[in-house]
């Protein structure tokens, strides 16, 4: 039998479903995607790799945070387009902090699992924000400003970014600097929130960022003129 890449027919299905288990007692940690570069990555090193499709980029599971998944066994399912991945988990699994993604029962409306690791820790505040937005996107607006903010009229959101960008200007004017760092945060946060209405990672952000470092703010306007 040849290699199982070779199985995997990655122009009809470029980014394949991962199911994650944990080696030892068969718990369902998460699911993730493969491309094929990540899979061969994984096949390769022996930690597993995937593609974010909101951050739209390769990615080793815990290079920020630690928690890397150490691949006992990669099996291919009968059809070639989904992978379990059985794994040594160290850490846990899931961006919440908690050991597996799977935490909430739908009959019960509750989690049953709580976080294990400190997330802003692992993963830093801007992340875990995010995340904490995301989660609050079907939460009940009378009780999550988030929520309300979500669920709302788009421009209504949109308006609080232009008042929280004004403040902070005036702050800035005004040479306050305990002013300025609030108002920074409450511009980031709202910021956040539009990222996270239209599901864009920050880090997506902090890839832009990256691509334009070293690059002077004449030669990157110049390079957006010129496209």
């Amino acid at each position: 039998m040849g290699e199982a890449v070779l199985k995997i027919d990655w122009e009809k299905t470029p980014l394949v479903p991962v199911v994650v288990q944990d080696a030892d007692t068969g718990e369902v940690l998460m699911l993730a995607y493969m491309n094929e570069e990540a899979f061969e990555l994984t096949r390769d090193t022996g930690y597993a790799h995937y593609y974010s499709r909101s951050r739209k980029r390769l990615w080793k599971k815990g290079e920020s945070s630690g928690h890397v998944q150490e691949v006992v066994q990669m099996l291919l399912d009968c059809d070639a387009d989904t992978l379990l991945l059985k794994i040594h988990q160290h850490g846990v699994a899931c961006h919440t902090g908690r050991r597996s993604c799977f935490f909430t029962d739908i009959h019960a409306q509750k989690t049953v699992a709580e976080p294990e690791v400190d997330t802003a820790a692992a993963y830093g505040v801007v992340d875990t924000l995010y995340h904490t937005i995301l989660e609050r996107k079907h939460a009940d607006p009378q009780s999550s400003y988030t929520a309300k903010l979500l669920q709302g009229k788009e421009n209504t959101m949109l308006k609080k970014i232009v008042e929280e960008a004004g403040e902070f200007c005036f702050a800035v004017k005004d040479d306050d600097e305990e002013e300025m760092i609030y108002e920074a945060a409450d511009l980031a946060y709202h910021v956040l929130v539009a990222l996270g209405k239209k599901e864009i990672s920050p880090d997506r952000v902090r890839q832009e960022l990256a691509r334009r470092f070293g690059i002077s703010g004449i030669e990157e306007k110049n390079s957006r003129a010129n496209d």
